[in-house]
């Protein structure tokens, strides 16, 4: 067990998607449903916050600078001058963003859920650089955490109703062979976000649960951090070396929030992250 620290404290509606940012040294995080994008220094304890369009559910680095965003109505892109456009524009109503990743090649794998978390009514997409999209998965509930091992032959995604870890063959661009990782316990919350670290294991942060677990490639629980504030929604690996890790929280739908719920906590030294490609586009 290690003790974390406020990196940032704040009342993020729903504190999501902690991403390191390697070509500005900065951590990149969102708050899905009050439309923000933040930025943390933590060399200079500098924050930025930017509205976006709408409801965000992930921002991740472009590989030329700017960021891609998987946005309520599809995936648009930010220049580095501040101009927005949409790469790929797909409303649907009653439908919006949630977590996504960007794949060993590049490509953003992007999630949706209904508002109203209807089952199947999401999916699970590819983005390629010129705005081709390729549904992955369909009639997903809840779409989560995704992350690729270290030598890029596994995937591992989070459906959050099935309490699951799933893992996938990877051939570079295509999934197959889906099978359960990991199965998370009655009464220990909901999977929500994910990392995967250096040495393959895979970091997952519990909806309701108040913790992050570490597990082994083989499905072995071999660590929890305990979390003050119960909405505990995803982690990230950040800092010069990768091994501080970043934990962004909610306070939506608690009656009584925790002082620190919706803010950033991070738990220097946790372990040894895996530098995240930037988006291709």
């Amino acid at each position: 067990m290690t003790a974390y620290e406020v990196a940032i404290r704040a009342e993020a509606e729903l504190g999501e998607g902690p991403t390191w940012d390697a070509a500005t040294g900065r951590l990149i995080w969102i708050d899905i449903l009050q439309s923000r994008v933040h930025t943390y220094d933590p060399s200079s304890g500098r924050r930025t916050v930017r509205t976006a369009p709408q409801h965000v559910g992930a921002v991740k680095p472009r590989a030329g600078g700017g960021l891609v965003l998987n946005l309520r109505d599809g995936v648009g892109l930010l220049d580095p001058d501040g101009a927005f456009r949409w790469l790929h524009h797909e409303p649907v109503p009653g439908r919006r963003a949630n977590d996504a990743a960007v794949a060993p090649d590049g490509s953003l794998w992007a999630g949706t859920m209904r508002y109203d978390e209807a089952t199947g009514g999401g999916t699970l997409a590819r983005f390629a650089a010129d705005g081709a999209a390729t549904t992955v998965l369909p009639d997903v509930t809840v779409s989560n955490g995704t992350g690729w091992s270290p030598d890029g032959g596994l995937m591992y995604y989070i459906d959050t109703p099935t309490r699951r870890i799933d893992v996938f063959d990877f051939d570079g661009e295509r999934v197959s062979g889906r099978r359960p990782l990991v199965q998370i316990e009655e009464g220990a919350g909901f999977p929500d976000g994910l990392t995967v670290d250096a040495d393959g294991c895979v970091w997952v942060a519990l909806w309701d649960g108040g913790a992050v677990r570490r597990y082994t490639p083989g499905g072995e629980l071999d660590r929890v951090i305990p979390v003050p504030a119960p909405r505990t929604t995803a982690c990230a690996f950040g800092g010069a070396d990768l091994t501080d890790l970043y934990i962004t929280t909610a306070r939506t739908g608690l009656a009584a929030p925790h002082p620190l719920s919706g803010s950033v906590l991070v738990v220097p030294g946790a372990g040894k992250g895996l530098a995240q490609p930037a988006f291709s586009g």
